[in-house]
């Protein structure tokens, strides 16, 4: 046993010789390129693209100065265990690095692409910040009756449409970055989840517009002046309301069965409380008016033409024409203004 350690003893010391070696060079390398990295103005750059938040305390120049260190350190741990000459371990821990030096091209690759995608988001996105806060796009919730109130640091509309163009860039870049990898299943996902926030989009432009419409209508019915104005505007703008939120929720794809089913019974139920109202409700005032049309009817027959009267001059008329046309005189024709029948 104690030959079996002693021979080992080279073995293990090469391994350490070459851990420490590696690691030396690997940290002279580190702050070389750390240093090279900041000189040219790599942490400028990502203030100003907006990579400082997302590094927190960290600097650029000293997290791709962390990558290179650990690019250099991994074959010297692989090089330390093959001097161990132990075949179990080294075996798995060589091909493992042959991967990872293999799918380096590919990863720098995705990560070029994200990184180009991530820059061109933000400028696209400050140029749609700041033009559409020059078009009065903050004001548009006020327009379409949505009372929101202003605090200090909740981003504003226009700020909020930059942040959700600046994602959309990165998801796009994502999804093309994804097969490079050969991760082709992940990109399909997220090409469905892009496919499906587009009709989420189209479905809020559209429950939008239809708020402005409703207020519009409602705005119009109230300056109309017509009888109970604000009732007529209320059922407007409900109404237009429900519509548009139908239509959005449709577009978005969310529970086409459900809206179809709800404007069904909805229509149902309309008519059979309007049916119930006029049926139960009303009696007596449809008899009435029925009762009217029958006797304007009659007298129409009679005398050949459509008297232009209310409902009790129809009635007097209705008893005048038992009468034959010599006992009434001018006074008694005009007090009642109808037409003697002979």
């Amino acid at each position: 046993m104690i030959g079996k350690t002693l021979s080992f003893l080279p073995n293990l010391f090469a391994a350490a010789l070459i851990l420490g070696i590696g690691w030396l060079a690997a940290r002279i390398i580190q702050r070389i390129c750390t240093n090279l990295l900041a000189a040219i103005g790599t942490d400028a750059l990502s203030e100003r693209v907006g990579l400082t938040p997302i590094l927190g305390e960290k600097r650029l120049s000293g997290m791709l100065g962390l990558i290179i260190y650990i690019l250099v350190l991994l074959p010297i741990l692989v090089a330390s265990l093959g001097a161990l000459q132990l075949q179990a371990v080294t075996e798995p821990a060589s091909e493992m690095l042959r991967m990872v030096l293999t799918a380096l091209p590919a990863i720098f690759a995705a990560a070029l692409v994200i990184f180009v995608a991530y820059i061109v988001g933000r400028v696209v996105a400050t140029l749609m910040t700041n033009l559409l806060a020059g078009l009065g796009f903050d004001r548009l919730p006020a327009k379409l009756g949505l009372k929101m109130e202003h605090v200090e640091g909740r981003r504003t509309p226009s700020e909020m449409t930059g942040y959700l163009v600046l994602v959309a860039t990165i998801l796009f870049a994502i999804m093309q970055a994804l097969p490079i990898l050969g991760f082709d299943m992940i990109a399909g996902l997220i090409a469905q989840f892009l496919v499906f926030a587009g009709h989420v989009v189209v479905g809020l432009i559209i429950f939008a517009i239809g708020l402005y419409l409703a207020n519009l209508a409602a705005v119009t019915v109230q300056s109309s002046q017509i009888r109970q104005a604000n009732l007529v505007a209320l059922v407007a703008r409900t109404s237009i309301i429900i519509l548009a939120a139908a239509m959005s929720l449709r577009q978005m794809g969310l529970a086409n069965e459900i809206i179809n089913s709800a404007f069904v019974i909805l229509m149902g139920a309309t008519g059979v409380a309007l049916a119930l109202a006029f049926g139960l409700g009303g009696r007596e005032a449809a008899g009435k008016a029925l009762e009217e049309f029958i006797e304007s009817r009659k007298l129409q027959d009679v005398s050949g033409e459509q008297p232009a009267k209310t409902s009790t001059w129809k009635k007097q008329d209705a008893a005048q024409t038992t009468f034959p046309a010599q006992a009434l005189d001018s006074d008694a024709i005009s007090t009642f203004g109808g037409t003697p029948v002979g």
